[in-house]
């Protein structure tokens, strides 16, 4: 059975990102261990660890996983802010670290003025510095595919191989595929012909093995569009079957998928559960 969860707000404390996915009917759940759109952090405090892993004990939620600031941009050719998303990348590790989540998504890094090649570089000693900074930390970090706007890197399965084999520790590195994404990107997964291609190209270039988490969502803008934007499952442009072949993917049972989807309700239902309805239904029993 497929391991399904959401994005989960942390306001109020981190377990309430786990009583908000325990009410949904989660499996598991994503958060940010700190405001997405600040630099600066404040210090978890060790009864705030307890009451969050308390909550995901007392309420089963499990695969807990984090989402990096949306600043960091590790490709950068601006020296400044490079060691700037370097130094927020090890605090990032290191928050996931203390509150005992195993992973951390990051979209790789925007190479803006330099070359797709140069930004890659950047990534891959960006990666190596974090690494050596976090020494011993439990949590790794997850590569997510891109939509591939502007100077994003990631958009290719190719871009994230690189990625991979460029760092001196690759087995501290993983993937999580972002349906909307790689849907944007121009991975067609419309019929069970192309959703099997696509997954071969993914299995040639980065190996299925690599992939640790998935984000579902479906795209509001059309196939290689290149834009990223999310729309609740089944009434975008990717429409339900690229779900249904996931879903019923034997080899991603226990790979736990994460829903970014618009939030809000609909007819006094919360849009999460409607969400997660739709995909259980796809579910071949």
């Amino acid at each position: 059975m497929a391991i399904l969860g959401a994005h989960m707000s942390i306001a109020g404390g981190y377990y309430k990102s786990v009583d908000a996915a325990h009410r949904a009917g989660c499996d598991c759940v994503q958060l940010f261990t700190k405001n997405n759109n600040q630099w600066r952090a404040k210090p978890i405090a060790d009864d705030e660890v307890e009451r969050f892993r308390r909550a995901l004990s007392d309420l089963k939620i499990k695969h807990p996983i984090s989402h990096d600031s949306y600043l960091i941009n590790l490709a950068s050719p601006d020296d400044e802010l490079w060691k700037k998303s370097i130094d927020a990348f090890v605090v990032e590790i290191q928050r996931a670290d203390q509150l005992g989540i195993p992973y951390v998504v990051t979209h790789p890094g925007s190479f803006t003025t330099s070359t797709e090649s140069r930004g890659t570089k950047r990534i891959v000693k960006a990666l190596n510095e974090v690494h050596k900074q976090t020494r011993g930390a439990q949590a790794k970090c997850l590569l997510e595919t891109v939509a591939g706007q502007g100077t994003n890197l990631g958009w290719k399965f190719e871009q994230l191989a690189a990625m991979i084999e460029g760092v001196r520790d690759p087995d501290r590195l993983g993937v999580c595929v972002d349906t909307c994404h790689i849907f944007a990107a121009g991975y067609p997964m419309d019929t069970e012909k192309n959703y099997k291609a696509t997954m071969r190209s993914l299995n040639a270039t980065i190996g299925v093995q690599q992939v640790k988490a998935f984000h579902l969502n479906d795209s509001l803008k059309e196939f290689g569009s290149r834009v990223d934007r999310h729309a609740a499952i089944g009434r975008g442009k990717m429409g339900l079957e690229p779900f249904r072949f996931l879903l019923n993917d034997r080899r991603f049972r226990k790979v736990p998928m994460y829903m970014e989807t618009p939030k809000g309700e609909e007819k006094g239902v919360d849009l999460d559960v409607i969400n997660l309805r739709t995909l259980r239904g796809l579910i071949k029993k």
